[in-house]
């Protein structure tokens, strides 16, 4: 089958973009692949969205000093990437349940307990919190915590991928590929803001407004519509949907003072202003920040304008860096980390992200649709990381693979 391989001698490039011309990955034949247990199945990606994690990876962009990274003992190489995939179930393993051939599904890409043969499953896994599995070394699969970036499970960046029974949820006939594409991206705000949610009436501020951002912001208005949402969005595009989807207030990144000021006289406090660098809010204007850009800059600007005892969730993906934060202690402010998702309560019901994400979007409350700006073929991998790379031109927001 045709692949987009990462760990490999890069591709000929005679473009402009020196990342691309860098970056090991290239359009490659490989074998067609297996059933890795019984209980898998073989689908064929339909569409496959590109991952902010991806891009990063592949444009070599996730900044200075991420040598030391401790996820890197979670992967391994060759991959083919791509996680946020609608297919066809194209051949069922003999143990496989509740999948037939033909069927549409979505993909929940983490190589937890269960597609690893493992038992019995993890504590982690038992509670429903995949993502934070004790076995993604463990068992006869190459290490990696999803499809993607284990070596033995390929992503859908190529003609068929390969998956546990447990990994696929059948899409509803009402809910178009375009909308079920974002059931990843979706899930892992919902993950964010369920396990952190604001408070009644509250203000929250939505850091970025990429795929994460804009989920969130749609998430918010859906689930939590006495909350005011304000957004910081890089680009046009962003920003303009960002408004389409509900934000009360959105602004531009830089200047970060401005940034500060605006939020301050949006959401009330008062403002401080030191000897030298950002001024502090205090007390502060917003109850929750959602960061999904998670650099240094973004860390400063958030814990400036959180009131006390406030939450700052990170959910960004960055290389790491110093940060002036003193006003986290200060104000005892709550940092947390938020991976990805599993199972979740929403509305009092426990089930899993993609199942509610499934619900939302079935039943209209979200329609995320206007988020997909640009589609290419996998042969045209050169052209979406470029559109990627190139935003504020190209006014891509989220870019996928279609191969249908």
């Amino acid at each position: 089958m045709k692949a987009l391989v990462f760990g490999v001698s890069p591709a000929p490039f005679d473009g402009s973009d020196d990342a691309l011309a860098r970056s090991p990955v290239a359009l490659q034949d490989i074998p067609d692949p297996r059933l890795l247990h019984d209980d898998w199945v073989i689908t064929r990606p339909r569409l496959t969205g590109i991952c902010g994690s991806d891009a990063k990876q592949i444009l070599l962009d996730f900044g200075e000093g991420d040598t030391d990274n401790a996820l890197a003992a979670f992967c391994s190489f060759p991959q083919v990437m791509g996680h946020e995939v609608v297919a066809d179930v194209v051949a069922v393993g003999p143990k496989a349940c509740g999948l037939d051939v033909g069927q549409r599904v979505v993909l929940n890409p983490w190589l937890s307990c269960g597609p690893r043969g493992v038992e019995p499953p993890c504590p982690a896994c038992q509670a429903g919190d995949y993502s934070l599995c004790w076995s993604f070394c463990d068992g006869d699969i190459k290490p990696g915590i999803h499809t993607g970036v284990s070596a033995d499970v390929t992503g859908g960046y190529a003609e068929l991928m390969p998956a546990h029974d447990s990994m696929l949820f059948a899409v509803p006939d009402s809910v178009p590929d375009e909308l079920a594409v974002f059931a990843d991206p979706c899930s892992v705000s919902l993950h964010a803001i369920t396990r952190h949610p604001p408070p009644s009436s509250g203000r929250v501020l939505v850091y970025g407004a990429g795929s994460l951002g804009l989920c969130a912001v749609a998430l918010l208005r859906a689930l939590y519509p006495d909350v005011a949402v304000a957004v910081v969005a890089r680009f046009d595009a962003q920003a303009e949907l960002a408004r389409r989807f509900g934000a009360a207030k959105v602004l531009a990144h830089e200047p970060r003072l401005a940034v500060i000021e605006e939020l301050v006289a949006w959401g009330g406090g008062r403002l401080h202003q030191p000897l030298q660098g950002l001024p502090m809010a205090f007390p502060g204007a917003v109850d929750v920040v959602y960061d999904t850009v998670g650099k240094p800059e973004t860390f400063e600007v958030g814990v400036r304008v959180l009131r006390a005892r406030g939450t700052l969730v990170k959910a960004g993906v960055h290389a790491p860096g110093r940060w002036e934060w003193s006003p986290l202690y200060f104000k005892e402010i709550s940092w947390v980390g938020s991976n990805a998702f599993g199972i979740e309560e929403l509305g009092g019901e426990r089930k899993h992200a993609i199942a509610h994400y499934l619900d939302l979007a079935a039943a209209g409350r979200i329609d995320l649709r206007p988020m997909l700006t640009h589609t290419f073929r996998l042969e045209q991998w050169r052209e979406a990381f470029l559109a990627i790379a190139n935003q504020g031109e190209s006014r891509a927001v989220k870019v996928a693979f279609d191969q249908r």
